[in-house]
């Protein structure tokens, strides 16, 4: 899949995320410590757009929700639905490969304490705008957590105050395009039952129904 205009291997134009990989590479040398790129299909039915990537994750892996307890849901999800030839992801040469699938996330670098700021936020914006252009006619977008949404948001060149994000929430984008919203696949959200294995289970049937 070419990647040239939705991810940027030597990106270093966030200098607190690029001072915060650096460090990382110090600490762990084996560890990826760059920006992820997208993984998946070139033309894909789903996009999942996540927040960042996960310390011992993505940023370990080089691949979005790899290797760390987020992408545990996801990948179990995606495996259930269709989307992948495997139940887990655990290292990016384990054979696992995505079907009508692609995921990305709204911030490619690793952020201190996993929070993005917002100027990372915004900057990091032009290349998930790319991606979202590079779509088919005919698609789903499934923002994991709020800021997700707002970046998609934002990318399609849309209004905040008219695309507000909720759990399960369905925006019609036009021309067989939507945005489905769903609460982030974190440890957290996970261990605390804000987000149960058969509400994020309803979230893929909602887009299967969708597709």
């Amino acid at each position: 899949m070419n990647t040239s205009k939705s991810y940027d291997a030597n990106c270093v134009s966030c200098p607190r995320l690029a001072k915060h990989l650096k460090s990382v590479r110090k600490a762990y040398p084996g560890y990826h410590g760059l920006p992820v790129a997208p993984f998946g299909a070139k033309k894909p039915k789903l996009l999942i757009v996540g927040l960042a990537p996960g310390m011992h994750g993505a940023n370990a892996t080089g691949r979005p929700f790899t290797g760390d307890h987020a992408g545990i849901l996801l990948y179990k999800a995606l495996y259930k639905y269709g989307f992948s030839n495997q139940v887990s992801a655990e290292q990016p040469d384990d054979g696992l490969k995505l079907i009508n699938c692609r995921i990305t996330n709204a911030v490619k670098c690793l952020p201190p304490e996993n929070k993005p700021i917002g100027e990372e936020i915004q900057r990091c914006n032009r290349f998930l705008e790319n991606e979202l252009a590079s779509l088919g006619k005919q698609f789903v977008i499934l923002a994991l957590g709020g800021i997700a949404h707002k970046a998609v948001v934002k990318a399609l060149e849309l209004k905040n105050k008219d695309y507000h994000f909720g759990h399960a929430a369905l925006h019609n984008l036009g021309s067989d395009k939507w945005l489905l919203d769903s609460y982030h696949c974190s440890r957290y959200n996970t261990q605390t039952r804000r987000l149960s294995e058969s509400m994020f289970f309803d979230i893929f049937n909602k887009v299967h129904e969708l597709i």
